[in-house]
């Protein structure tokens, strides 16, 4: 090669560099994406998505709305920090940060600030630790980013933040900036020394919660069974079977004793006389603590994945009749999906949310006999206005489950 050709292939490759380094999203430039959405995961045999538009349609209306979602609340905490802005006034909690760790980890590939945004966010749960373990997460943050209302963790933020750095170490290895399996390992056993009650082997409400009553509460919307699997998987900490098997065993014994005709779960669950059964009114949030609330809508969503993506079927019957009910309550029609209920399926909600209806889309995955209902469902929750936070965060969640883009561990 001649000079002029040398100083030409030395510039172009400088150029290449600096393209590199300015434009390429930080954080994500040189990190390989090992499952880059979309995954079209091949779910349990017998289930379903939907099968009324494209699969190409289905990923862009995740793609879509994780767009919207980002550009609303997922925001700058300072240097190298993201958090999820939870309300107006500009809180967070733990729950969010977990959602939105969730969210930029299975939208890498996609998404080419996914790991920088997924750092950032990682980089907020390590700043802000329980004062009982500094593995956890401290629950809720104003928005000056200082603990307000007790520096403890609640427990579904926790797991899904553990799950999430599990999700990462598959995604981009764990030899860059974060060892993402190291943090995975360091809070998921502080999860199990702190947030499972070992002598039961059910879920706590925070770590908080280890004295009284609230030792032996817990909240299905905390059955998170696809998560305790992928933990043990990781760990080798066969006591996370343990909690697999109890969570079955609850689901059930509240669905024959307290929810057969429907199979509604409450929002919080108390122990007393040696029997589990639906918290009394204000037992910790509201009066509606022992229905169907903004808790346990997410429920269909949290049981079913683990369905979809083990074939697990102990909680079957439950979510069988939960679809058979609710298509049954609404006439088939996604809009009279109401934003509260009684276990024996009184309606006491009046407002079309999308915590409500977007999980009863990944329900209905579980039978073609749903076939129909879940297109309906798909539909109104794809063709949605934004809502709030929570609302938004449940339909994107449901999104990418009924599209077939969720993976496990």
């Amino acid at each position: 090669m001649n000079k002029q050709g040398k100083r030409k292939l030395h510039w172009t490759s400088l150029l290449l560099l600096c393209l590199a380094v300015f434009i390429l999203p930080a954080g994500s430039a040189f990190a390989a994406v090992n499952k880059p959405f979309p995954q079209h995961t091949t779910y349990t045999s017998g289930t379903i998505k939907p099968n009324h538009v494209s699969q190409t349609a289905l990923d862009n209306a995740v793609k879509s709305k994780w767009d919207a979602w980002k550009g609303t609340y997922l925001k700058p905490a300072g240097t190298g920090k993201y958090y999820v802005k939870y309300n107006s006034n500009g809180e967070t909690v733990s729950e969010a940060q977990g959602y939105g760790m969730l969210f930029t980890v299975l939208l890498a590939g996609y998404d080419g600030n996914a790991q920088t945004y997924y750092n950032g966010l990682y980089n907020y749960y390590t700043a802000h630790p329980s004062s009982i373990n500094p593995y956890l997460m401290s629950w809720k943050q104003n928005s000056s980013f200082q603990n307000v209302e007790g520096q403890n963790s609640a427990t579904d933020g926790d797991m899904d933040i553990a799950y999430s750095l599990l999700l990462a170490h598959k995604q981009w290895g764990s030899s860059g900036t974060v060892n993402y399996l190291q943090a995975a390992t360091n809070i998921i056993n502080a999860i199990m020394n702190n947030d499972i009650n070992q002598s039961q082997w059910t879920i706590r409400l925070g770590d908080w919660a280890n004295s009284g009553s609230y030792n032996t509460a817990t909240r299905p919307s905390d059955f998170m069974v696809n998560h305790f699997k992928a933990f043990q998987a990781a760990t080798g900490d066969a006591r996370w079977q343990n909690v697999t098997n109890k969570t079955y065993t609850l689901i059930n014994s509240l669905y024959t004793g307290y929810s057969s005709t429907t199979g509604l779960l409450p929002d919080f669950v108390v122990y007393s006389n040696n029997t589990y059964k639906p918290a009394a009114a204000n037992f910790l949030e509201s009066q509606r603590d022992g229905d169907y609330n903004y808790n346990s809508c997410r429920v269909p969503w949290r049981i079913t994945t683990d369905y979809l993506l083990t074939g697990d079927n102990r909680a079957l019957s439950q979510l069988t009749q939960l679809n058979s009910w609710i298509k049954t309550k609404t006439g088939g029609t996604p809009g009279n999906i109401k934003d509260g209920y009684k276990l024996d399926g009184t309606t006491f909600g009046s407002y079309n949310s999308g915590a409500f209806y977007g999980p009863f889309g990944v329900g209905a995955m579980t039978s073609s006999a749903n076939q129909s209902w879940l297109n309906s469902l798909w539909s109104h929750t794809a063709d949605s206005a934004a809502e709030n936070y929570y609302e938004d965060s449940l339909k994107l969640f449901s999104m990418i489950v009924m599209s077939g883009n969720w993976w496990a561990y």
